[in-house]
């Protein structure tokens, strides 16, 4: 296949991807109340928080693209409905973290561990080269729209 095919197939690829994964999101949101928004920030806070670096509004506010005013609006509306919680752990007493709340967690693991279950019969499928292949190339586009979306000036909410 020429080259510009296959940049072209792809490009259409990622596209349904997106969409997809983005009309999934909006099914999630509707059904716990939440705006989009919200969804992408718990999903950030709970990634963090799992990996045992949670997250300060500020960071959240820099990856979303929000003004701090948003961030706070969106993490106070989260908190409110129990899915976050405000820390205070380091010496800095100032600094805030970010944390998931009990039932964020279970929430997510109901609507979204069928998907989990379906993704990891989907992946048996492919070799350990093909699999790295592919995670190659999504880290490689999403820092590429990444940096497309800070030289765009996102970020400004």
């Amino acid at each position: 296949m020429a080259a510009r095919a296959r940049r072209d197939e792809l490009v259409a690829l990622l596209q349904d991807y997106a969409g997809e994964s983005g009309l999934l999101g909006q099914v999630f949101a509707g059904r716990h109340r939440l705006h989009p928004t919200d969804l992408h920030a718990l999903l950030a806070i709970m990634r963090a928080d799992s990996a045992g670096d949670p997250l300060t509004p500020g960071v959240l506010s820099a990856r979303l693209g929000l003004s701090t005013g948003a961030t706070t609006a969106l993490v106070d509306r989260l908190e409110r409905a129990g899915h976050v919680r405000r820390g205070r752990e380091s010496a800095d007493r100032r600094r805030i973290t970010l944390r998931q709340s009990g039932d964020a967690a279970g929430i997510g693991a109901a609507f979204f561990g069928p998907l989990g279950s379906r993704m990891d019969a989907l992946l048996a499928d492919f070799d350990d080269a093909e699999l790295d292949a592919v995670a190659r190339f999504l880290v490689a586009m999403t820092d590429l729209v990444r940096e497309h979306r800070a030289a765009m000036g996102a970020g400004s909410g």
